[in-house]
């Protein structure tokens, strides 16, 4: 089995099914986001609903990916936080939109490894919402990279140290503010930075 950073190079996926059961962790549950099985995804409200994991996947990766099969509420608040990985305040990395009056989203992705932070987001580039999507974070061990359906957005360089332990939260920051509307289907952690052509879309 070819193996990245020590590890399988298969990803860690959890597929949104159920508020007790996030990758076979029991999460705390915040407000109370619901499963659309017509979706299938959950649904999270953009006020109180959010789903802190225990873990943290990209533990031990000095490189990673990670995807998010999302649709963004075309009502949703101005920003919001889906995805936040961390293992202390100053170790961490989130995954974000900004929505306009408009129903365009921008795709915001941040890494911070003590002083060492980057920011990648461009307001021009728009997205619509209410639209299922796949982002994408790519960090290679020198860069990183933002993705929307496979096309390359932004990139630049940062050093990110690997991380030893941490949690993960869906929905929210893990300080429980800006809060995503919207629903969540999927996330994929991969132990390795993909090649854009190997990276998820919806077509």
């Amino acid at each position: 089995m070819a193996v990245a950073n020590g590890r399988p190079e298969e990803p860690v996926r959890w597929v949104l099914e159920d508020v007790k059961s996030v990758g076979g962790h029991t999460p705390t549950v915040l407000g109370a986001p619901k499963f659309d099985e017509k979706a299938p995804a959950m649904r999270f409200n953009g006020a109180d609903d959010g789903l802190i994991v225990p873990v943290n996947p990209l533990s031990g990766c000095s490189e990673f990916t990670i995807e998010v099969l999302f649709q963004p509420d075309v009502s949703g608040p101005a920003e919001q936080r889906f995805l936040h990985f961390q293992e202390v305040d100053n170790h961490r990395g989130l995954l974000e939109i900004r929505l306009k009056e408009t129903g365009q989203w921008s795709l915001d992705t941040f890494l911070c490894s003590g002083e060492n932070q980057l920011t990648l987001l461009d307001r021009t580039k728009l997205h619509p919402a209410g639209k299922w999507t796949w982002v994408a974070l790519v960090y290679d061990g020198r860069k990183m990279t933002s993705f929307v359906n496979g096309a390359k957005e932004l990139e630049g360089e940062v050093t990110f140290a690997p991380m030893k332990t941490g949690q993960t939260s869906l929905g929210v920051r893990l300080n429980k503010l800006f809060w995503f509307k919207g629903a969540i289907r999927e996330v994929r952690f991969h132990p390795r930075a993909l090649e854009a052509a190997k990276l998820q879309r919806v077509k």
